[in-house]
């Protein structure tokens, strides 16, 4: 129980009482100055008891940092006994730590940690400290403050850190993180060796492994060409050198040697190599070998490891291009890994070269002449199905093509038919009696025969043979010889497929035709339709006795009522 010492009253709980002799009812002043410095004013024990001494206050600085502070930063119209508070001597003053701290990084293939660089200040005025993270561009987290300005504990009994726990590479653990330490300022480190602090050496910053990998290679820049290529457009456009070579070919399975065409195009320095097909030569219609493209002859020694048979070979790593002066006739060149031998050129290449490019000699090589054997086609023999005619086109071409026909022949002999009369000769008694009428057909070379009706002889007339060619006898299947208007004398026998025709009459046109060619008609022939029509060889076609002309319009008549 305290006893109020002006009244005499005790002061319990629930108890107030109002000084009388009170006159002034101002609000005490919670700041007071000494040496010209605003100081907050120190609290007392209790009601009515002195204000504690300002030598006990926690305010107050170490005596040793007061006079480093003044020794620093001294007036000179005051002296080193003078109080100076601790925010003011220590304004501003800050220290500057350089450090990081590695972040783990979990569920990620590509990467097991970050490596992210912090700056650790403390605030000399009241121990404070603050983390800060310098921005990163492109780093996708979230940066600036870390942790914000207050006094950090350093232990579990809560003591704060204080400038003199700091020091080149050592660890900082603040809330679980543990920073390292690599660097200062100088400021920072005038100020640790002044206060007689040895300070460590500093440590090289770590490279997060992630910022490197995503980091962009250096450019590198090339100086332009001074070459004009709209020169080279206007002046070459539409010019091709054109090799021919032989593509060695030996390494594979069939060992040969391939002809070739390499078209060098002037206009903008590009290869295209074709190939030349042979007919008959069992392969697909694919001429293009390589297709037009610039030909690297030799890459920087720095792109030599790389496959460049699976990756493209950039215009940064080829040193050097093939050029008109590599293409000479009689070298070998290696082109993509095909040995071409040139061996000949057109002549717009051999000019070419005589007029840009005289030192280099343009003079084609033989090459060996291969003695192929002439194979002849084997026929296989006539099998008797259809005309021979159409049985070779098989045996020509795959798909077999209708035989050629002499169109001026058909022309000329168009409607022409020499007519004849037959008989039987035949052993059957039966067959005696029977009249035919034998055609030949000068357009086609073929033969119809129609038998003439006999009444009451019990035969069925009418055709009795279809236009075709009727070949000789005694002739071979494959080689057959067949009738012709030569062999059809009066009196001749026509052997018809084993049917013998003994011919016995034939009209007027027959012998106004043979004698139109009679250079290609035995006498005989002619002699015998002249007997039989009674045709002197003085009178021509026109004359002739009365009965031979009676004789042959009753021909004439017994043809028309047939067809």
């Amino acid at each position: 129980m305290s006893i109020n010492a002006r009244h005499g009253l005790p002061f319990l709980p629930g108890n107030t009482f109002r000084d009388v002799t009170k006159s002034a009812y101002h609000r005490s002043q919670t700041l007071s100055y000494r040496n010209g410095f605003a100081l907050p004013r120190p609290p007392t024990v209790g009601i009515g008891q002195d204000p504690l001494q300002s030598e006990e206050l926690a305010y107050n600085y170490t005596n040793e940092l007061f006079s480093e502070a003044v020794a620093l930063y001294p007036d000179p119209h005051a002296t080193l006994l003078e109080f100076v508070p601790a925010h003011v001597a220590l304004d501003k003053k800050v220290l500057r730590f350089h450090g990081y701290f590695q972040q783990r990084v979990l569920h990620s293939p590509d990467e097991a940690h970050r490596v992210r660089h912090v700056v650790v200040y403390y605030h000399l005025e009241d121990d404070s400290m603050c983390v800060m993270e310098p921005a990163v561009e492109n780093s996708g987290l979230p940066q600036g403050k870390l942790i914000k300005r207050q006094r950090l504990p350093k232990n579990d009994r809560g003591d704060p850190y204080h400038w003199k726990d700091l020091n080149l590479a050592t660890d900082l653990a603040v809330y679980g993180v543990v920073y390292r330490i690599t660097n200062c300022d100088a400021f920072t480190r005038e100020f640790l060796e002044s206060e007689g602090i040895l300070v460590n050496e500093p440590e090289p910053m770590p490279v997060d492994p992630y910022t490197s990998h995503r980091a962009q290679p250096q450019r590198s820049y090339v100086s332009p060409s001074d070459f004009d290529h709209q020169r080279q457009f206007l002046t070459l456009d539409r010019k091709v050198l054109r090799f021919f070579a032989l593509w060695d070919n030996t390494d594979t399975l069939y060992k040969e040697t391939r002809p070739v065409t390499i078209q060098y195009y002037l206009v903008d320095d590009t290869v295209e190599i074709r190939e030349v097909h042979q007919a008959n030569s069992g392969r697909d219609p694919f001429p293009v070998v390589m297709r037009r493209q610039r030909l690297p002859k030799t890459i920087r020694e720095a792109s030599e490891p790389f496959p460049r048979c699976v990756l493209e070979v950039s215009p940064q790593e080829v040193q050097e291009y093939y050029s008109p002066k590599d293409f000479q006739v009689g070298k070998t060149l290696s082109l993509l890994g095909r040995t071409l031998r040139l061996y000949d050129c057109d002549g717009f290449t051999k000019s070419y070269y005589e007029t840009n490019h005289p030192e280099v000699e343009v003079k084609p090589v033989e090459l060996p002449k291969k003695e192929e054997a002439a194979q002849e086609k084997e026929v296989p023999p006539y099998n008797g199905f259809g005309s021979l005619e159409d049985s070779l086109q098989n045996c020509l071409s795959l798909i077999p093509q209708p035989p050629k026909k002499d169109l001026l022949k058909m022309l000329e002999n168009d409607h022409k038919v020499l007519r004849y009369i037959a008989r039987l000769d035949s052993q059957n008694p039966h067959d005696e009696g029977r009249h035919f009428i034998l055609s030949y057909f000068l357009a086609s070379n073929m033969i119809s025969i129609f038998e003439k009706p006999t009444r009451n002889s019990g035969i069925i007339a009418g055709k009795f043979l279809e236009k075709t060619r009727v070949p000789k006898p005694g002739f071979e299947v494959d080689k057959p010889q067949f009738y012709s208007p030569a062999d059809f004398a009066i009196g001749a026998t026509v052997v018809v497929f084993s049917h013998r025709f003994v011919l016995t009459d034939a009209d007027h046109y027959v012998l106004k035709y043979l004698e139109s060619v009679s250079d290609q008609i035995p006498n005989h022939t002619l002699d015998s339709l002249r007997n039989r029509l009674g045709v002197h060889p003085d009178q021509g076609t026109t004359g002739g006795n009365q009965p031979h002309e009676e004789q042959a319009f009753q021909l004439v008549s017994i043809v028309t009522e047939s067809w």
